[in-house]
């Protein structure tokens, strides 16, 4: 069985929950990513942050990214377990309509996973089926 460990990335780095959104923001410019795991002082995940958010919940709302934290913004934490299985995590990033999503260990991050990994789990044989593959793009795109 294909676990959440085997289609994840690894190595994402936190953004601090008392950090502001211009740093987020630098941080995903130099990372080349689209969101960000939330961490606590205690380094455990408490949310993610996207691009998206910083543009539109933030900027267009006339907030101030030099003073609005990253925590302020997070909304609801969706994640898988590293030991879920592909049918979980898809099902749950279907369900939610979300692109990206945070792999934990315990209460820990380990890895993010991305519509990228789903692709490249699909392409290297990680049993990820056409089928699957076509219902989480459907689902995620097609509902908007």
């Amino acid at each position: 069985m294909t676990t959440a460990r085997d289609i994840m990335h690894t190595g994402a780095q936190c953004i601090g929950a008392h950090q502001t959104l211009s740093e987020a923001a630098r941080m995903m410019r130099d990372m080349n990513v689209g969101s960000l795991p939330i961490c606590g002082d205690d380094q455990k995940l408490k949310g993610i942050i996207t691009d998206r958010d910083i543009v539109l919940r933030c900027i267009a709302e006339g907030k101030d990214p030099e003073r609005t934290t990253a925590m302020e913004l997070s909304g609801h934490l969706h994640c898988v377990r590293a030991e879920d299985s592909m049918e979980t995590v898809l099902d749950k990033m279907e369900r939610h309509q979300i692109r990206r999503i945070p792999v934990i260990d315990g209460d820990r991050l380990v890895g993010m996973i991305s519509e990228a990994d789903l692709a490249m789990g699909h392409r290297q044989g990680h049993r990820l089926t056409d089928e699957q593959i076509m219902k989480f793009m459907d689902s995620v795109y097609m509902k908007q």
